[in-house]
């Protein structure tokens, strides 16, 4: 499946029913669209979703960098749209993505890599690639 963009009249009226927050953010799970696996949760506010409904390229908006973050930008592990969904009460977004590569910054293919557990926290998986290495040709470091 290949994400198509709506036109401008119709994503004026889906985005009129999104509920920000007094940030004027919305939460933003990114999920593997053919597997199911959660990948991460991050901030979107209202250009980062235009811009993400429009393209077919996720993304987000950095809370610590105060900008927007095109996922993959620095670290090249893109997340294509396939679907977005709006939850039932219009404040959080789901995203089925195709993620390229890893999706958190610590070199996982998931940010939920630890599992609470009777005697502490679990880790569920290694790093499929350094932290250092994901942002070493992109000239950037995580922030």
């Amino acid at each position: 499946m290949t994400y198509t963009a709506p036109d401008a009249a119709v994503l004026d009226a889906m985005l009129s029913t999104v509920k920000y927050d007094a940030s004027g953010l919305i939460a933003a799970i990114a999920q593997q669209h053919d597997t199911g696996e959660v990948l991460m949760i991050a901030w979107m506010n209202a250009e980062a979703l235009r811009e993400t409904l429009l393209s077919g390229r996720v993304c987000y908006y950095s809370r610590s960098r105060k900008k927007l973050w095109r996922k993959g930008e620095t670290s090249g592990q893109v997340q294509h749209l396939h679907e977005a969904r709006l939850d039932c009460d219009a404040d959080a977004v789901l995203l089925l993505v195709n993620q390229i590569g890893v999706a958190c910054h610590t070199g996982r293919r998931s940010c939920f890599y630890r599992a609470f557990s009777p005697t502490g926290l679990l880790e569920l998986t290694k790093p499929e690639i350094a932290p250092a290495e994901l942002y070493k040709t992109h000239g950037h470091t995580h922030a």
